[in-house]
């Protein structure tokens, strides 16, 4: 068993948003991403075949779905399920900070708690 924190290692100069693996198996994956004034190429959107549920720990970002004109402004403890197929894309995250996401992906659908 390991003890870690999700605040820690966080380095200097980011050149590119950071991913890295904290946990997974067959269905679900949980990922820390970090980026600082990071945001989706033009004309790029994600297109996954899991469901997402993501969380801003630190920072701020907003996110834009397809066939939604208004951007969804995140900042730390909101939190969003992203479906399956669902189009998104990251329209902007903090320039002067760090922002640290809490991704977990299932390929099996959840649940928004309604």
């Amino acid at each position: 068993m390991r003890r870690d924190n999700i605040f820690s290692t966080i380095p200097t100069g980011l050149t590119g948003e950071l991913t890295e693996l904290i946990a997974h198996n067959r269905s679900v994956r949980i990922e820390r991403i970090i980026s600082k004034g990071h945001k989706s190429a033009d004309g790029f959107w994600y297109d996954q075949n899991e469901d997402e549920w993501v969380t801003i720990l630190k920072g701020a970002a907003r996110l834009q779905l397809e066939n939604n004109a208004e951007e969804v402004a995140l900042s730390p403890g909101d939190h969003m399920l992203i479906p399956a197929h669902t189009k998104h894309r990251v329209r902007w995250t903090a320039p002067d900070e760090e922002t640290i996401w809490l991704a977990i992906f299932s390929s099996e659908p959840l649940s928004d708690g309604e």
